[in-house]
């Protein structure tokens, strides 16, 4: 388990390198939950990377992570997400086969645009309470979506609409949605909003899927 210069967190199973895990963290920063999510996969077999798309920075507000995110390049973060894949997979016990990302809010529609414009790279993707509207044809993914049922970021059409397209394009999809829960219920370090309850179901369900699409 290290911090790359700054730039990222990897975890590693202590037997040596796994199938790789990209994991890309919402709005509020590289935070501690999120190098805790990567010892969790390492802890399963699992090579995990969760590269920093902040720079260091860990918004205390809804306010500053929103004006954080306004104003990050998004061609610099097409390339952090695009390269994090690349030097994950040269990480793993087989650099030939195709990884899996979870993503999370602003996180999830950079995994769900990595699988659509990488498919190569990526062979399953978790998003966690975020959307993405672009072409999925391109894809060789299959597909885990964890949504609130309040939620004031990511609209049901959006949702709707997204998993009607993964379908269309014959891609493996499922969506869970989480009775009485609002957007970050699984991120335990937002206290307002966390649900201990949904966020161990959608860990147990992310869990089975990683197991079934990496082996």
């Amino acid at each position: 388990m290290v911090d790359l210069a700054g730039s990222g967190y990897y975890a590693e199973p202590p037997s040596g390198p796994g199938r790789g895990v990209l994991i890309l963290h919402s709005w509020w920063g590289l935070t501690p939950f999120f190098r805790q999510l990567a010892d969790r996969l390492a802890e399963l077999g699992y090579s995990a990377l969760a590269p920093d798309m902040f720079a260091g920075r860990q918004p205390a507000t809804p306010d500053d992570a929103e004006a954080t995110l306004a104003a990050a390049d998004p061609n610099e973060g097409a390339a952090l997400v695009l390269s994090s894949a690349q030097a994950l997979r040269a990480r793993t016990s087989d650099p030939r086969q195709a990884i899996a990302v979870i993503g999370f809010s602003s996180g999830a529609s950079w995994a769900l645009w990595l699988s659509a414009r990488s498919p190569s790279e990526v062979a399953a993707a978790v998003a966690f309470y975020g959307s993405q509207n672009i072409d999925f044809i391109e894809s060789r993914s299959a597909y885990l979506g964890h949504f609130a049922e309040f939620d004031s970021l990511v609209s049901d059409d959006e949702i709707v609409e997204m998993e009607a397209h993964l379908h269309l394009v014959h891609r493996e999809v499922v969506f869970h949605r989480y009775p009485g829960t609002s957007h970050w219920f699984f991120e335990e370090d937002r206290a307002l909003s966390y649900d201990a309850t949904a966020a161990e179901l959608a860990w147990d369900r992310t869990v089975a899927f990683l197991a079934d699409q990496l082996g």
